[in-house]
């Protein structure tokens, strides 16, 4: 039973999710003020279900090509397709079910569409555009910045519009840039991990398609992206040390110049990768930036 929920929780990433629920906690608690209620609760475990519901259909579609790109392959040997299936179903039900009384609640009905819209583009995306030259990895990126793009929809439920746009509008936009550029980077360097078995299943997308050489201009340049506003973001800080110079803005540089740095580190250990490993090892950092962008978002409305 124990082996059964452990292998349950890896096939939906429970790690991912806890990720996804913390990144749109943060946002409602320090952008909105707002520590949680129902209704945002109902929002969390809608992303949960479809997200959930995501993962599995996509390892439902790529069992043959885990078998040669994983160690283990949950679906077919731990649990059943059948089951598989089963939850897959169940999850979306219950998020369409939890999607309408959430937007009855907040009277903001473009959020259902957002979510039915999801359930359907990740459907797709699991049974043929993964497959295609860099589609798949741009729906990856686009719903991951949907998710943080959500926070602000619920939260500002009047949609109303207005002369006016607060800085929350702003940071929400920000980490949207960040998250998509990061996302894209870190799917790609993920199809560089799975080639073989992408091969075996005639997949078309870029780490099949493109040179490795090419690939890995095309990763640093979008880490180049995010690494420009975010020396920007240091530039602007260091204007505030000179001017009011505090122990708090000391800290935010030091967290900012990190960040900036494992980023410039992992284009450096990109230029140096060329075995599955080595790409394994530059996912991880990926992942690591982004959980420190995560935590960043209280870092700047304490200390600023």
């Amino acid at each position: 039973m124990i082996n059964k929920l452990i292998s349950f929780l890896k096939l939906i990433r429970i790690q991912n999710l806890i990720i996804l629920f913390l990144i749109q906690f943060l946002l409602h608690y320090f952008l909105f003020d707002n520590q949680g209620n129902i209704e945002f609760y109902l929002l969390a475990s809608i992303t949960f279900l479809i997200t959930s519901a995501g993962y599995i259909i996509n390892d439902i579609f790529d069992i043959e090509s885990d078998k040669i790109n994983k160690e283990e392959v949950i679906i077919g040997n731990q649990i059943h397709i059948r089951q598989a299936l089963f939850w897959y179903y169940l999850f979306n039900s219950l998020a369409i079910i939890l999607s309408f009384i959430l937007v009855y609640c907040v009277n903001n009905y473009p959020l259902l569409f957002i979510f039915l819209f999801t359930i359907y583009i990740l459907w797709w995306y699991s049974k043929k555009y993964q497959q295609l030259l860099l589609i798949g990895n741009i729906i990856v990126a686009l719903l991951t910045c949907l998710s943080i793009y959500n926070v602000y929809l619920f939260s500002d439920s009047s949609l109303s519009i207005s002369p006016y746009i607060g800085w929350e509008f702003f940071s929400i936009i920000l980490l949207v840039f960040f998250s998509f550029f990061l996302t894209l980077s870190r799917e790609i360097i993920k199809d560089l991990e799975d080639t073989e078995g992408d091969k075996l299943m005639n997949s078309k997308n870029i780490a099949v398609t493109v040179s490795l050489s090419k690939i890995k201009w095309v990763v640093s340049v979008l880490l180049i992206i995010v690494l420009i506003p975010l020396l920007c973001i240091l530039v602007s800080l260091v204007n505030k040390l000179i001017y009011f110079y505090s122990a708090k803005l000391l800290l935010l540089y030091i967290y900012c110049s990190y960040i900036c740095f494992l980023i410039i580190y992992t284009i450096y250990k990109i230029k140096l990768s060329d075995k599955k490993p080595n790409f394994t090892r530059v996912s991880q950092l990926l992942k690591f930036i982004m959980i420190l962008g995560i935590f960043s978002v209280p870092l700047f409305f304490y200390f600023l």
